[in-house]
């Protein structure tokens, strides 16, 4: 008999246990709604590890033999702090250019390991590396720097006092009624309340 508090595997002790009790595995499994295959693979964690084994692991381990090599992904990172502006398409022509062959969804799942799969975080790491290493900045680099600081600047945050003080309003078409025409439709959203009308 198992025995055990953990309530994340105390379902699938309980499925062993009542094949045991009843000494038929189809029946047991039939009552608690699992397939034999699941029952088999219980008891065989059972055997191997103890009832722990039941706990479910991460199964989700990376494939390393998919990976590119060591020197490609340096390759993609550095081009990613270097030219913070590239895509990951325009960044796999580029490297091509150097040598180094990745593709575009190379790239992007390189860019998403190292955190860099967006331009705000690309930036981010490029103005880590000016304030770590000193470096001077490429006129590429300025470029980028200065169209996030406009960014920056045209998306600030709106300071509102009150409701009613300020609001967003936009109009969608919506589509044609017959012996009507088309249909429009007005939503006004107010900023600090957040509230649409």
């Amino acid at each position: 008999m198992l025995n055990t508090n953990n309530p994340i595997i105390k379902h699938k002790a309980g499925l062993l246990n009542l094949a045991t009790e009843l000494n038929n595995v189809s029946r047991a499994c039939k009552v608690m709604g699992v397939s034999r295959d699941t029952f088999y693979r219980y008891q065989e964690l059972v055997e191997e590890g103890g009832l722990d084994a039941l706990i479910e692991k991460n199964r989700r381990t990376p494939n390393i033999k998919n990976r590119v090599d060591e020197a490609t992904e340096k390759a993609v990172v550095l081009h990613a702090v270097d030219q913070p502006a590239h895509g990951q398409h325009r960044a796999s022509n580029e490297l091509r250019k150097q040598g180094v062959f990745v593709s575009g969804s190379g790239v992007r799942s390189i860019w998403i390991r190292h955190s860099l799969e967006n331009f705000k975080k690309r930036l981010k790491a490029l103005e880590k590396k000016v304030a770590d290493e000193g470096i001077i900045l490429s006129d590429d680099q300025v470029a980028a720097l200065e169209k996030k600081k406009h960014d920056d600047e045209a998306c600030g945050e709106i300071i509102t006092e009150h409701p009613g003080y300020l609001g967003s309003q936009d109009t969608f078409y919506v589509g044609n009624l017959k012996g009507v025409g088309r249909i429009y439709q007005q939503t006004f959203v107010d900023t600090y309340s957040k509230i649409g009308h």
